[in-house]
């Protein structure tokens, strides 16, 4: 890799581990880097992923001690994270790069929408099914095929599914979310490892990065204002999304 490439990464890596420790929405920045160091987009995707990941394993064990006691439902859920993160983890294989060329605006689009309005999002959709287990298992496995194919988004995708299926308090929704984020991630993740579809280089360089910079914004999370962490990724999420969609469409 040439120098500039390594350097972009790893910064990619900081300021996404930045924004995660602080307001979120890492995948906005780190994907497109990825993309910037000339791998193909299924590939590009995939270390992404793995890229991402130590930061959920982080959020997930940090707030363990929020989780509800184990129970039927709380295994049912888990596993249909799972099943949902190795669906998306294996469609994002049988993904051609021409094809998910022509997704990528509108996943980063999307993606972005969710992150800008996920928390009107949650507020419109609580309670509408409040105390369906069924229904939130059935709405976890679709929330974690999303994430296992682009990631982007899921925490928000589910944090409304338990909005509107339960009635946690907010601080224990977010730990079932980190926990069901991290399920679906990794299965996805062991996925694109067994199918050779990680760019190891380029993917070691960025976790570097991502651990300084989670490791950082746990320092900075007093000082920096997390709703103006919150607009810049929001504008850079809406300025990659034309910026692909000019490249993939037009």
């Amino acid at each position: 890799m040439e120098l500039w490439i390594i350097l972009m990464l790893f910064g990619a890596g900081f300021l996404g581990g930045l924004a995660n420790a602080i307001a979120g929405g890492a995948t906005l920045i780190t994907f497109p880097a990825m993309l910037a160091s000339g791998l193909p987009p299924v590939i590009a995707n995939a270390s992404n992923a793995l890229a991402v990941l130590p930061g959920a394993l982080m959020a997930a064990w940090a707030d363990r001690g929020k989780l509800p006691g184990w129970s039927r439902g709380f295994a049912m859920l888990l596993v249909s994270a799972l099943l949902g993160g190795a669906f998306g983890g294996v469609l994002l294989m049988l993904t051609s790069d021409s094809v998910f060329s022509l997704l990528v605006p509108a996943l980063i689009g999307f993606a972005t929408l969710v992150f800008a309005f996920g928390k009107r999002i949650q507020g419109m959709v609580r309670g509408l099914a409040d105390g369906s287990e069924t229904l939130r298992i059935g709405l976890i496995f679709p929330a974690a095929a999303y994430g296992g194919y682009f990631g982007a988004g899921l925490g928000v995708m589910l944090m409304a599914v338990l909005a509107i299926t339960g009635h946690e308090e907010l601080r224990q929704a977010n730990a079932i979310k980190n926990v069901a984020s991290t399920v679906a991630n990794l299965t996805a993740v062991v996925v694109f490892v067994v199918m050779g579809l990680i760019a190891w280089p380029q993917t070691l360089v960025m976790l570097v990065g991502a651990a300084c910079g989670g490791f950082s914004g746990g320092k900075l999370i007093a000082v920096l204002p997390a709703q103006a962490v919150r607009s810049t990724i929001i504008v850079i999420g809406c300025a990659m999304t034309l910026i692909y969609a000019w490249r993939a469409w037009f």
